[in-house]
């Protein structure tokens, strides 16, 4: 049973960039498919990217393409979320996702199995 970690939250400010790492127990590349989501409070928790198990398909939510990319590294077990041109309306708690069996990607939170804890991103105007 993976286990996933995220940091690299924080307060910043509009247009500023920022990078959300999740850090898995056991090796995921080629192993899991990782996503990322983000939950507001009083909302549904929404997709916003995916990377697919073999990692060279990423996969993006209409707000945040073009901002947002993510990446893996196979040597730390980790994936990234970069962020830029961050909005006011990207403020939420960040989780990353995994599941072995999903192949490319979902965007439904039901179709992953593991999650992380979460980290808080706040973006003021």
């Amino acid at each position: 049973q993976v286990q996933l970690a995220e940091s690299g939250g924080g307060s910043v400010q509009a247009g500023d960039s920022l990078r959300l790492s999740c850090a898995a127990s056991e090796r995921i590349i080629s192993h899991y498919a990782m996503a990322w989501f983000r939950q507001s409070p009083g909302k549904e928790r929404e997709f916003v990217g995916a990377l697919s198990r073999d990692a060279y398909m990423s996969y993006y939510s209409d707000s945040v393409k073009g901002r947002f990319t993510i990446s893996g590294d196979s040597a730390k077990n980790t994936v990234y979320l970069h962020m830029s041109n961050l909005k006011p309306e990207d403020t939420a708690i960040y989780y990353c996702a995994a599941d072995m069996r999903v192949s490319s990607y979902s965007t439904s939170p039901g179709a992953y199995e593991y999650w992380g804890q979460g980290t808080q991103v706040t973006v003021s105007s």
